[in-house]
């Protein structure tokens, strides 16, 4: 990875830390065990686990098990949310709207960990506009 394509990640990732900063306390106080990644794009094994539909793709994903449906005794690697550099840029015009957008994911995968549903998502202003 180049100079310039390193520094253009590190300040991508600084915005998903933003992000992640900006979710209320109760939230942050209970990410425990979460690994998020930024990656360039989803790869086609990620959009067909993931049943994205032709010609469409993924802002975020999240993998594990929600906070919902756990036990007490549950111990487990940590769930992992990945944020997709690419599809996110190519979605916005400028800075401002990629940090609205990154948000709105990050949101967006949260609340998957939270246990709330695709269908549930669509009906709420966390919803990322997949």
């Amino acid at each position: 990875m180049g100079i310039d394509r390193w520094q253009h990640r590190k300040h991508f990732e600084r915005l998903v830390v933003e992000a992640l900063e900006a979710l209320p306390q109760p939230f942050l106080d209970r990410l425990a065990n979460i690994d998020i990644e930024v990656r360039d794009w989803p790869g086609p094994e990620e959009l067909r686990s993931a049943q994205v539909s032709a010609g469409a793709t993924l802002l975020g994903r999240y993998v594990g098990l929600p906070l919902i449906v756990r036990t007490a005794y549950h111990v487990s690697l940590p769930d992992r949310i990945f944020i997709y550099q690419g599809p996110i840029e190519r979605r916005c015009r400028g800075d401002q709207e990629i940090r609205e957008l990154v948000g709105r994911v990050v949101r967006h995968e949260i609340a998957h960990h939270f246990g709330l549903s695709e269908a549930a998502l669509h009906h709420t202003s966390v919803s990322s506009g997949r």
